[in-house]
C-alpha cells in the first residue's frame, strides 16, 4: 500500500528549484567535488547526524579519528563515530532497494552499541520527549511486514525519486524499525537513495542543515504523525535539499581548467578512443582551440595516446 501524502504546490515548486540546481551542478561538473571538500563534507555529515543523537565529538576530533590519531572523549561517542565513518566509507556497497542491505548497514552503524545491531525490534516501543509520549510506534510483530511494504513502494511507485526519498525517510522514522539508531539510519538511507540518480548527494552536507534546524525537523515529523501523512515532512526535507544544493553552487562555482576537464572526460569515455569533436561535444562551453590545447597537454603529460593526424586524429587514455 502506498504511504499517504499529497503533492502540494510547494512541493512542485521545490522540485523545480532542486532540478534546476542539479542541472546547473551537472552542467558545471560540480558533482565532482575536490577530494578536500569531499572529506570536509563527509566529516560535517557524520558530526551533524551524530550530534542530533547526542554525540559530543567535534569536527576536529572526528578528523583526528579519520587520521588514526588518539583523542580523549567518551568511549561510546568514539565508537559511534568510528562506526559512522565505516558505514559512510562503504556507502557505495549498499543497494538502497534491498532490505537486507539496510539491516547490514545498521549492524555496522550500531556495532558494539546495542546487542541487536542489524536486527529489527520485536518489542513494542514509545518515543518519549521529556515527560511526554511523543510517538507510539507500530508493534514489534508488524515491523518486517511494514518494512517490506515500504521497500516495495520505493522500488515500484512512479513518483519522483526526490519525493520517494523523503517519504521513505519519514515512514522509516514512523515505523521505528530498530531498538536504536533509527534517526541516523533514516538520514543515511535517504542520502543513499538520492545518490542513485544524483551523484552529488554522496558528499552533500544535508545533515548539517538538518542539525541547524533540528527543532523544525522533529516538529515536522510530529506534524506529519498528527496529520496522518508525510506531506509536511516532504516539504521540509525538500527545502533542506534545495538549500544544500545552493551551498554547493555558492562555494564551488569556479572555472574548470585543462586537468579538470581531462579528468572528468576520462570518467565519461573510459578506455574508448575518441576525437576532438567528441571532447567538444562533452564540453560545449569551450572553443575548438581550447579543446586542442587540452588534448595536447594531456598527450605531453602521458595521460593520452594520440593516433593519426589532422581530422583523423583519435585519442585514448593510457592506463596508470
Amino acid at each position: 500500500m502506498k504511504p499517504p501524502y499529497q503533492i502540494t504546490n510547494k512541493i512542485l515548486m521545490l522540485i523545480t528549484s532542486i532540478s534546476e540546481k542539479i542541472g546547473e551542478i551537472n552542467g558545471a561538473f560540480l558533482y565532482r567535488l575536490t577530494t578536500e571538500l569531499r572529506k570536509k563534507n563527509r566529516i560535517k555529515t557524520i558530526q551533524s547526524s551524530l550530534e542530533i543523537e547526542g554525540n559530543t565529538l567535534t569536527e576536529e576530533q572526528i578528523t583526528a579519528l579519520l587520521e588514526n590519531k588518539r583523542i580523549i572523549a567518551p568511549k561510546k561517542d568514539i565508537l559511534e563515530v568510528q562506526n559512522a565513518i565505516e558505514v559512510y566509507d562503504r556507502l557505495n556497497q549498499f543497494n538502497p532497494y534491498q532490505l537486507k542491505d539496510l539491516e547490514k548497514a545498521h549492524s555496522i552503524l550500531m556495532n558494539g552499541l546495542i546487542e541487536s545491531a542489524g536486527k529489527f525490534r520485536t518489542t513494542n516501543v514509545g518515543i518519549v520527549k521529556g515527560s511526554k509520549v511523543e510517538h507510539i510506534a507500530p508493534g514489534g510483530t508488524m515491523i518486517r511486514g511494514l518494512m517490506k511494504d515500504l521497500f516495495r513502494y520505493l522500488k515500484k511507485d512512479d513518483d519522483l525519486l526526490l519525493v520517494k526519498s523523503c517519504v521513505f525517510h519519514y515512514e522509516f522514522e514512523f515505523i521505528h524499525s530498530f531498538v536504536d539508531g533509527n534517526g541516523r539510519m533514516g538520514r543515511l538511507w535517504q542520502t543513499l537513495i538520492l545518490m542513485q540518480q544524483y551523484p552529488v548527494f554522496e558528499f552533500l552536507p544535508v545533515e548539517s542543515l538538518i542539525k541547524q534546524r533540528q527543532k523544525i525537523y522533529y516538529s515536522k515529523l510530529s506534524e506529519s504523525d498528527k496529520k496522518g501523512n508525510s506531506t509536511p515532512f516532504i516539504e521540509f526535507m525538500l527545502e533542506i535539499i534545495s538549500d544544500a544544493l545552493e551551498e554547493v553552487l555558492q562555494s564551488q562555482n569556479k572555472p574548470l581548467y585543462a586537468g579538470d576537464r581531462i579528468s572528468l572526460f576520462k570518467d565519461k569515455i573510459g578506455k574508448n578512443k575518441f576525437s576532438r569533436k567528441d571532447y567538444l561535444y562533452h564540453f560545449k562551453n569551450i572553443s575548438a582551440p581550447t579543446a586542442s590545447r587540452d588534448l595536447k597537454w594531456a598527450v605531453e603529460k602521458g595521460i593520452l595516446a594520440k593516433f593519426g593526424e589532422q581530422r583523423l586524429t583519435e585519442y585514448q587514455f593510457l592506463s596508470n
